[in-house]
């Protein structure tokens, strides 16, 4: 233990084994050890005791929307990852859309992480894309380190990334299940969604009118077939229809290879609450009646839902106009992911190992990044430490997003980020970020 460098004491430290006092032993960016509380400090050692504050495992947020390069208007990864590091959050995976170009090629990918580079304040790995005409990219993108492949069954929202007819979508799956990839799912039904009303003005009973759970439910069962004939790894991206889950049950229990996640305002936001014309509440699939939240919260009580995580899709103001039909859809969430969702599950009796388990653990699972997730032995020394009892109420002004504008605003939230720790590098100080260290990551290789 004479290399340690730094131990990081709580009463209250959430492992894999359960929440009590311990210490956090350091070296070399890693922890090496988790020992009892009072164990003396090896020589040398920095010790940092912070009491009955929280010690967490850095959050891992598999579905954020950069949008760099391209469309750094609407956000970037230097204030993308500063909003990360404030909010607790210490790997962010970038969505492959909404930047330009997207990342559907190599040449792509280079581009994106050329910017990310410079500015990166959390570790950051990255989605590839799945679009029409690309499948001879996908094996070299697969190769050159993404996560996975992001794929959309009808219009994304910019037409630089289309999405993928049926044919062309059992195409791409069964090229990216014959290197062992993993392929993630905007799942809505295109026929169905186009059978419903459109969206027009500012009630959100419209809105919600128009992209029904049937949609949702039918395009998963659709994916739910194509992987078992394929026997490929497919995941469900931002399920709102808490319908769908039994369907998902079951197809696990056959062997199929499916997982699913959620996002905060799908747990904490309900349709009833929703005023007419708030356009900052517009995501895809949308926000549910509250029966529908019940649901979802009993899904994640039984290990039925995988991960939480924010699917932070920012846009300048100007295009939240307060008609739901032509405003853009997306929550600006990933600072204030934590507080959110652990102000919803302390209510229902759940509990912060609950909130790491989903929000920390279960992503890095997802994407095999076993050095991250937890607070143990081997993994990197990552950690989010919460005062789980003190509340705020969100000012838009404080936040680090570029763009200020969140369906949060106002509310008074459970859990203050008092610390961020990368690699056992303090990044994050009662929410002020300190200089980027983050690193870029790649798809961990396999012997």
């Amino acid at each position: 233990m004479s290399d340690v460098e730094l131990v990081l004491r709580s009463a209250k430290v959430v492992t894999p084994d359960g929440t009590h006092p311990a210490s956090v032993l350091v070296a070399d960016g890693r922890i090496v050890a988790v020992a009892p509380y009072g164990s003396p400090a090896p020589d040398g050692a920095r010790v940092e005791d912070f009491g009955d504050d929280v010690l967490l495992p850095g959050l891992v947020d598999t579905h954020v929307h950069v949008n760099d390069p391209g469309r750094t208007a609407w956000e970037g990864f230097a204030s993308a990852t500063r909003a990360a590091a404030a909010g607790g959050v210490t790997t962010l995976v970038d969505m492959p859309l909404n930047s330009v170009p997207p990342t559907t090629t190599v040449r792509a990918l280079e581009a994106k992480r050329a910017v990310a580079r410079r500015s990166a304040h959390v570790d950051i790995g990255f989605w590839g894309g799945a679009v029409p005409g690309n499948v001879a990219d996908l094996r070299p993108l697969h190769d050159a380190g993404v996560l996975g492949f992001k794929a959309f069954l009808l219009p994304s929202g910019v037409d630089e990334f289309p999405h993928l007819a049926p044919d062309q979508l059992e195409t791409a799956l069964r090229e990216i299940a014959g290197f062992g990839g993993l392929l993630i799912v905007h799942a809505e039904d295109p026929q169905l969604i186009d059978g419903a009303p459109a969206p027009v003005g500012p009630r959100y009973a419209d809105f919600l009118a128009s992209r029904p759970r049937a949609a949702e439910n039918e395009a998963i069962a659709g994916l739910i077939a194509l992987a078992r004939g394929l026997d490929a790894r497919i995941h469900v991206l931002h399920l709102s229809s808490a319908d769908a889950l039994p369907l998902i049950a079951a197809a696990r229990r056959e062997g199929v290879r499916v997982t699913v996640e959620t996002c905060p305002h799908f747990l904490t936001l309900t349709a009833e609450e929703v005023p007419d014309g708030a356009t900052e509440f517009k995501c895809c699939p949308p926000i549910r009646e509250a029966a529908n939240q019940d649901a979802l919260w009993a899904g994640l009580a039984a290990g039925e839902i995988d991960c939480v995580v924010s699917d932070h899709s920012p846009c300048t103001a100007d295009l939240k106009v307060d008609d739901f039909g032509r405003a853009w859809g997306g929550i600006s969430s990933l600072q204030l992911g934590l507080p959110a969702v652990w102000t919803a599950a302390r209510r229902r009796g759940h509990t912060l190992h609950d909130v790491a388990r989903w929000m920390s653990t279960g992503p890095a699972a997802l994407v095999g990044l076993d050095r991250k997730g937890a607070i143990e032995a081997g993994r990197d020394a990552d950690f989010a430490v919460l005062a789980p009892d003190e509340t705020f109420t969100v000012d838009r002004t404080a936040l680090h997003h570029r763009n200020q504008v969140t369906a949060y605003a106002g509310r008074t939230l459970y859990g203050v980020v008092r610390s961020t720790w990368l690699r056992g590098r303090k990044i994050a100080d009662h929410g002020a970020p300190t200089e980027p260290t983050g690193r870029l990551l790649e798809r961990p290789s396999r012997p």
